[in-house]
Order: C-alpha cells, then structure tokens, then sequence
C-alpha cells in the first residue's frame, strides 16, 4: 500500500511507523474472516482493512471526522487480524497511532470525555478502586444487574506461602485483579511455591498501563510504564529470574514496554531488560511439567471448556501451552468452536462498548457451555469476570485449577 504522508505527522515516530505499517499491508481482506466487529456488523469499516484505509487517509491529511473515531472506537484491539494476516501487518500499533490522531482532531461528546476521563482514573488507582470494590461486594445482591455483572463476588483468599527458596522470580499483581479475584495471584503463588520458587510483589508497581494506553492517555501511561519499571528495577539488579504474568492482558502491554519506551533515553534500555524478562505463566509452567505432575493429584474437576483471550493467542502469540499442561495433569481440556474470537471483554470495552461487548460474551458462552464443562477456565481476569457475568457455570482462572490439585 503506497502512502503520501502529511506534513503534520511526516518524520516523526508516528509517522515512521505508520507508514511502515501501512506499506506492509496488500489489502487481501483475510483480516475480515477473523475480526469480531466485522462478523457483526458487516461493514467494512468496522473491520481491519476498512479501519486501516480510515488511518491512512488520517495520515494523508484527510479530515479527521467523528465518524471515524467511532469505526476505530469499535475496535477491540484484539489483534485475531495480526494472526490471520499473510503480510505482518502490526494492526495493533497501527490503530493505537490512528487513535491517538482522531482524540488530537476529534472533540468527543461531553458526557465521553467524562466516562473516559473517569476510568481512566479511577480503573488503575488500586487505592481508589480496591475499597469501592470492596463496598460493591458487600452490597452486591442489592445492586442493579448491570451494575452487578461488573462487581464479581468476593472471594475467600486463599493462604499466601511464607517459605523461603533460592529461585526467586517477580510477579505483576496487577490494579484491579487483588481486589476483584485475589486467589488469581495467591494460587500462581502456591504453585510456584511447590515447585521451590518463591514469588515477589513489588509493593510499588501498578497498572501496567494498558488502561490509560487504550483509552488514549498515552503521557499517563507511559508515567505508568516508568513508574513499574522503577518498582521492578532492584529486582531486576538482584537476579530474579522472570516478571511472572498471570493477566494475559498485562503480559501483552508489558512486552511493549521497550517499543513504547524506545525513545526514551533515561529508561529504554531497562524497558528492553524488562520485556526480556516478562513472561507470562502459561510459558513458564510447562517448563515445570515433570515436577507439577509429582505434586499435583486429579480431584472432582476433570472436565474443562478452555477460553484463551485474545491478549495470550493474538497479542503474545501463545497457543496450546495451557491445553498441553492441563491435559499432562489429568485434566479433559475442551476448546469451543471459533476459540480465536474475542469473547467482547477487552480491557474497559464492555463499558464504552456494551451492545457489541455483551453480543461477543453471548455469543462466545453458547460455544463454550456447548462442550458442557464443570468449569470454565481463562487466561485473565477482565475475560473471567465478563464471562461469569453471564453464565452459572463457574469461571476460573486455569492456575487456580492447578492450585486446586496440588497435593502438597
């Protein structure tokens, strides 16, 4: 795809990447086939290649209109394009840049600004969001059903383990995931702690900035990124052997911290260590099988239906290594049809996009209790909670399926 970039964004790092991006693209339309918007709504534009033509003209110096940002507000940023193109097209990328044009050219309606402006405050501020989370639990029977389905019920924790090992790796606990589905953490933390590895939490790491980056403050997220990278470093220079990620959502956004950050020179290179070091739990465990299988003992849940959100199949390109492992511990792993489709959660766009959020979460649970499971189990906790909102069937985190079947 040839380009004639504008003046307004030409040799800039937008502008370099776009049009790399753009040049890339042979507009084949294989992207259509696996884009949730698309499959919809049937237009074009709210698909990749339609979304991809809407950016180029952007940066051609067309006029930005309100009816693009709403084609590129539709976007689920699930990246099933990036896996389906033939070219490489970084989708991802691209639409973030196009984003960022339209917030810069677009005024948004008033009462956006202040839903976006809200959670882009609210949502990452643990100190603000873990006891209103708290009061929500408390009063959660009382509450409206659509209020409801946002406030997941409140877990008994599990016991953190006190032991003390050689093998030391760090985890991301995360902003919202301690206070909506604390065992999520405590569970990664007990198996690992069977397996002779202690896990850390830097008390001082927050949101990864996935939150802010997708709601268009890139300045504060990017403080966010800082701000992690500051809490981690004295782990880093002691040794841990991994930034464990157990929110396939946080994994995605952490592994773009050295191209987020890649201009910066104050904190580029410990970016670059940073993502050398993030992996997510599902490519860590597997190298554990042999002695997870000694520890772990099959109990009354045999037969899982396994939604892998699109941040671990699209955004980390991590296939099967749950599967694998799950099914290496006695455990029945069954896929629904067309698993690569996003099940509508996506960061806060079950808020900002509730009719198209809520079709997808329909949709993706009548697949997944078509293979009649005792447990429904993901990968992420804003996957987690959007799924048990519509459904009976208990929805899981898979390492806390494991933790469930430790022996130890």
């Amino acid at each position: 795809m040839q380009t004639n970039l504008a003046d307004f964004i030409r040799n800039t790092p937008d502008g370099d990447e776009a049009d790399g991006i753009l040049r890339n693209c042979v507009h084949c339309g294989f992207c259509t086939a696996t884009c949730p918007t698309y499959q919809i709504l049937g237009d074009e534009l709210d698909g990749p290649r339609g979304r991809i033509y809407l950016i180029k003209q952007m940066v051609e110096g067309a006029p930005v209109t309100r009816s693009t940002q709403i084609h590129l507000d539709r976007c689920l940023t699930c990246r099933n394009c990036e896996t389906t193109c033939p070219s490489g097209v970084q989708y991802g990328r691209l639409v973030e840049i196009g984003r960022k044009i339209t917030e810069e050219k677009v005024t948004r309606p008033f009462s956006q600004r202040l839903v976006r402006r809200m959670l882009a405050s609210f949502v990452p501020n643990s100190a603000l969001f873990t006891p209103t989370m708290r009061i929500g639990q408390h009063f959660r029977p009382l509450l409206p059903k659509k209020l409801r389905d946002k406030v997941p019920a409140r877990q008994r924790p599990l016991e953190w383990p006190t032991a003390k090992h050689p093998r030391k790796m760090l985890m991301l606990a995360g902003c919202v995931q301690p206070s909506m589905m604390p065992n999520v953490n405590i569970a990664t933390a007990r198996v690992f702690d069977a397996l002779g590895v202690e896990m850390l939490i830097a008390p001082d790491a927050g949101c990864c900035g996935a939150i802010r980056l997708h709601l268009g403050y890139n300045d504060e997220a990017l403080d966010d990124l800082r701000a992690n990278i500051d809490a981690w470093w004295p782990y880093v220079e002691q040794g841990v052997e991994a930034i464990v990620m157990n929110a396939s959502g946080c994994g995605a956004t952490v592994k773009e911290y050295a191209h987020l950050l890649r201009h910066d020179p104050a904190y580029a290179e410990k970016a670059r260590r940073v993502v050398e070091l993030t992996r997510d739990v599902a490519e860590i465990l597997p190298e554990f099988e042999e002695a997870l299988i000694s520890v772990t003992r099959r109990r009354s849940v045999h037969t899982v239906a396994f939604h892998p959100p699109c941040t671990l199949q699209h955004g980390q390109q991590i296939r099967g290594k749950v599967e694998h492992l799950l099914t290496a511990l006695g455990v029945e792993v069954r896929l629904p049809a067309d698993n690569h489709l996003c099940c509508g959660s996506a960061g806060t766009y079950s808020l900002t996009q509730p009719k198209l959020s809520y079709a997808l979460r329909d949709q993706k649970l009548e697949r997944l209790q078509a293979q009649e499971p005792q447990v429904i189990v993901s990968a992420n906790v804003g996957c987690i909670a959007h799924l048990q909102s519509g459904t009976s069937t208990p929805v899981a985190h898979w390492i806390e399926l494991v933790e469930h079947m430790l022996s130890v």
